[in-house]
Formats: C-alpha cells, structure tokens, sequence
C-alpha cells in the first residue's frame, strides 16, 4: 500500500465541542450587553480566539481595553475549559475510532490539525491521543485557516508531501486551507455548506474502508 499522510481537525470532526464554544461565547457576549446566537457561533467556526472576540465585539458594537480583551479571552477559557474537563470516550463522534484504527492498521500516518490550543487536553480526556502520529495545534502556528499553516506543518512532520495528503474538516476556512494546501479535502458535514471540498459527507459513518483504500492507493 501507498503512504498517504492523514490531517484530521478537532472540532466537529473528531469531537463536538463547538457545542462548548457556544456556551462560553454566549456567556462572555451576555455578560457584556451583548446578544449571541447559534448562527453567529456558526460563523466562528475554525476561528482563533483573538478573532472571534473581536468579531463578537464588532457585533454588539463594542469596544475593550487590550487587559479587558485579554481577560476576556482568559475567562471565556476558563469557561470552556470546565466543560471539556467532563468530557470522555462517549464524546467522540460516530464511527471515528473505526476510521482511525483502521489507517493505523494499513501504516498511514495520522496527525491533527487544528486551530484549538486545548487539542491535546481533549484528545487525552477522550482517550485517543495514542492514535496520531503529531499533533498540530493552536499553540504551534501564527496563521489562522484559511491559511494552510497548520496542514503544512503537519505534513511536514508526518514525512509526507502536501499533495499526498487527506484533510478531513467541517468549516468553510478549513476546507479552503486544505484547498490552499494541495491537499485532498474531505468535508465533514453538509454539502451546502461544505461543496467546495474534493468530497463531502454528513459524519465519518458514511466513509467505508474501501473508500480510504481508494484515496491510499491513488
């Protein structure tokens, strides 16, 4: 078999914890005056924290401090991250750990690529840390997606050219990144949204072995 290089994101792909992002932003924008929905959340997917306060900011029209920015940004991790701390195995999203064992199986190199600085906190609560061959997260890049940083480092420490690599992401930024890259994108999510990727499907229970087999051996 061919080595291909496999990049997987965090956030609603290996894990749902947007579901998280959600409540800490909603408590940060209410506390300060501000109204915060699930499409506004939508729109902070693959986003760094600095750009998303500051586009929750530009919404409620407010302006901070840079030492009430950064507290603000400290508290919504705090926030955050008393949610994941609670988090286990039961959290991993449907037919993951299939797909993962069975690139392990057939050699092929597995990182992760994504925007979270609590990547590796996630991934040893949810017991799947063992799995990934590198990990590339939030505190190893200066570029945001859709900016293709994070996929070209981890290309790069999986020994594997970028044009022989596999992302799987659920945000527009990252499928763009991927796109950026060279690399083959695989949506996780929905078509409308996510049409701009080599191939798209609603969760990882809609990818069959022999699908991975076809894009290892191409």
């Amino acid at each position: 078999m061919n080595k291909k290089g496999f990049i997987f994101d965090l956030d609603g792909v290996i894990v749902d914890t947007a579901k998280y992002h959600f409540l800490a932003w909603k408590k940060l924008a209410n506390d300060l005056g501000i109204d915060f929905t699930e499409e506004e959340n939508e729109q902070l997917k693959g986003v760094s924290r600095v750009k998303s306060l500051e586009k929750i900011l530009a919404w409620g029209n407010k302006t901070l401090s840079e030492k009430d920015f950064n507290q603000q940004m400290a508290k919504k991790n705090e926030d955050y991250l008393s949610h994941i701390a609670k988090m286990d195995e039961s959290e991993i999203l449907p037919d993951v750990p299939k797909v993962l064992n069975f690139l392990s199986k057939n050699n092929q190199p597995i990182s992760l690529g994504s925007a979270s600085k609590n990547a590796r906190t996630i991934l040893e609560r949810v017991n799947l840390k063992e799995q990934f061959n590198a990990i590339v997260d939030g505190n190893d890049v200066t570029k945001a997606k859709p900016d293709p940083e994070v996929f070209l480092i981890a290309a790069k420490l999986l020994n594997v050219a970028p044009e022989n690599c596999i992302v799987f992401e659920d945000s527009v930024a990252g499928v763009e990144a991927a796109n950026v890259a060279n690399m083959i994108s695989i949506g996780i999510g929905s078509e409308d949204v996510l049409g701009h990727a080599d191939y798209v499907f609603k969760d990882f229970t809609e990818i069959s072995e022999e699908f991975i087999e076809k894009l290892i051996n191409e």
